[in-house]
């Protein structure tokens, strides 16, 4: 992935990149037209994940995050960034000519990454850690296994929830995983952390 220190309009930090990527392994959505804007909708319960990111991107959005109903009782606090080449680049690279999410062969998963992706879409069950990848084909889940022994040492398996599959850290890898991931968690998502 083509990373930029310059922070220009046009640019991105390896930071801001690491932020978006993390969160497009989640629940982060992109939608296109001329250009791709990065849309960040999470529930109200993530409200500091939700402002943490703006924070971290307030040079490419208009508006502030905001609070919307959703469907049935959900209370949804989102925000978008304006429609920019430099999201564009970030959306070829994730998703499909038919706008289905994937996964890029060239990924990188950077602690930040990582961290940014287990606050938005990660869970513990007691001594596991799983990550919700369950909007990827399993071979595209397969290919993230790989890149996490690869790059890191990380054995992980499929676990199928209900219908679809989703990636569980290996009990023997936590430790690793959160060692990688700690220095970048908010004090609000220390408790996704298994004891």
């Amino acid at each position: 992935m083509v990373m930029s220190t310059d922070n220009t309009e046009g640019s991105l930090t390896e930071k801001q990149i690491q932020i978006i990527v993390g969160c497009l392994l989640g629940d982060g959505a992109m939608r296109i037209k001329t250009n791709a804007l990065l849309e960040i909708n999470h529930s109200l319960k993530q409200k500091e994940l939700v402002d943490w990111i703006y924070a971290s991107l307030q040079g490419f959005v208009k508006t502030r995050p905001k609070v919307r109903k959703g469907n049935g009782n959900r209370i949804a606090y989102r925000f978008t960034t304006r429609s920019l080449p430099v999201f564009t680049s970030l959306y070829k690279q994730f998703f499909s000519s038919n706008g289905k999410k994937l996964i890029p062969s060239s990924l990188v998963l950077y602690p930040l990454v990582l961290a940014v992706w287990f606050m938005d879409d990660g869970s513990k069950s007691r001594t596991s850690v799983y990550l919700n990848t369950q909007q990827f084909a399993k071979e595209e889940q397969k290919l993230l296994q790989e890149m996490f022994r690869k790059q890191w040492g990380i054995e992980t398996t499929l676990n199928k929830d209900k219908h679809y599959f989703r990636i569980r850290i290996r009990v023997n890898s936590v430790r690793r995983f959160v060692d990688l991931i700690k220095p970048y968690l908010l004090p609000e998502f220390q408790y996704k952390i298994p004891s």
